[in-house]
């Protein structure tokens, strides 16, 4: 009999998200999205009929309470055939699980009526005035990289208060904020990953209030155990498995262009430079997809059982996440090297998913180099500096 881990790293369990009949509509509306700076209607349309906006919502509001894995399945699934529609996904997807951690009045105001209902963020803090006052904190300031913010009726927002050494998160509702077409970008155009502005300070009350620290500690205020997971995990990953998706789309297209050459086909498995890439690919998208799936069974796991996750396993997680993006841009530099003169033009799909993948690369949660001085440094007995674990 399975586990309950192991049913949920099976490939048929999707934990209710429906994604399969909606990659056709995703697909068709990728150009569209990319032209217009911003994933279409009918693209948004199908990722909530598959259930992606409410698949990280609490059971108690309507939501299908899916765990991770679950989620970054459809997750890669949706980046194979857009990914700024799987980088949309995972950002706009995995904010149900950080409200949940608030308190349910948080969840009651952004959920109680529409378990579907869409958050963006940006957490950057540097741009935000926060005040504490009774009962809340007052905040103003501009933040840039919201993506998906124009099909959103809230955002979460960054901030230092009280100049504490960790950021505080703070939910808005979207009557007091603006958003600033700012996105004009080499790569993942149709992510709207615009600016938000808030010139007079807003009330914002302490229930739609989340700590980092309140995350590092795995405080659950849900019944689930499923919300006991750090919260630093289960967000970079949402961030990173796109990139996976997209690099299984850049490997099906190299091969399927190689397949179909006017050239000999089979003379291509005898270049040794050309299957020694194709071979690197298949290979390094297999690592980096099964690992995030056992460091995620390994935590979920462990907190089903009400047990504690390692600090140093957490740094070693974190970093294996961090890092996706990097191994997966060195595979799509290589295949774009050696995918003939046509894939310099425009438009061509594996030069677009060559800027999308570079443009995801400038996301803080895909830098991996302090994660792996962090977990080094635990090796030699040091404590942790990072609490985003």
């Amino acid at each position: 009999m399975l586990t309950n881990t192991e049913a949920d790293h099976s490939a048929n369990d999707t934990g209710g998200i429906n994604i399969q009949p909606h990659l056709e509509t995703i697909s068709e509306f990728a150009d569209a999205g990319r032209k217009n700076r911003c994933v279409t209607q009918e693209t948004i349309g199908a990722l909530q009929d598959a259930g992606i906006f409410r698949a990280m919502v609490p059971k108690s509001y309507g939501g299908l309470e899916a765990t991770p894995a679950q989620f970054f399945r459809a997750q890669i699934a949706i980046a194979e055939a857009d990914m700024s529609a799987g980088w949309i996904t995972g950002v706009l997807g995995v904010h149900p699980y950080q409200i949940s951690l608030m308190s349910d009045k948080a969840v009651q105001d952004v959920y109680g009526d529409n378990p579907d209902e869409r958050v963006s963020s940006s957490y950057n803090p540097f741009g935000a005035k926060a005040e504490r006052v009774d009962d809340g904190i007052m905040l103003s300031g501009r933040w840039g990289w919201s993506s998906g913010s124009p099909h959103c009726n809230w955002v979460l927002l960054g901030a230092i208060v009280d100049q504490q050494p960790y950021i505080h998160t703070l939910l808005v509702p979207r009557s007091e904020y603006e958003i600033e077409d700012t996105w004009h970008v080499l790569g993942l155009e149709g992510t709207a990953s615009n600016d938000i502005i808030i010139e007079k300070p807003v009330f914002v009350p302490n229930h739609r209030i989340h700590s980092a620290l309140d995350g590092f500690n795995c405080v659950n205020p849900q019944d689930s155990r499923l919300y006991s997971l750090p919260w630093a995990q289960v967000f970079a990953s949402c961030i990173a498995a796109a990139s996976i998706g997209a690099a299984k789309k850049a490997l099906k297209l190299f091969v399927g262009k190689a397949s179909s050459s006017s050239t000999d086909p089979t003379k291509l498995s005898a270049d040794p430079d050309i299957v020694r890439r194709i071979g690197e690919a298949a290979n390094a998208i297999d690592n980096v997809e099964m690992t995030l799936y056992r460091n995620h069974a390994v935590m979920l796991d462990l907190v089903m059982r009400g047990e504690e996750i390692p600090l140093i396993d957490r740094a070693k997680y974190r970093y294996q996440t961090g890092v996706i993006l990097t191994n997966l841009l060195e595979v799509v530099d290589q295949l774009f090297e050696v995918a003939g003169g046509r894939s310099v033009f425009l438009g061509a799909d594996i030069q677009n998913i060559w800027q999308d993948m570079h443009t995801a690369r400038a996301h803080i949660a895909n830098h991996p180099v302090p994660l792996l001085r962090n977990w080094g440094r635990m090796i030699l007995g040091a404590e942790t500096q990072d609490t985003f674990i």
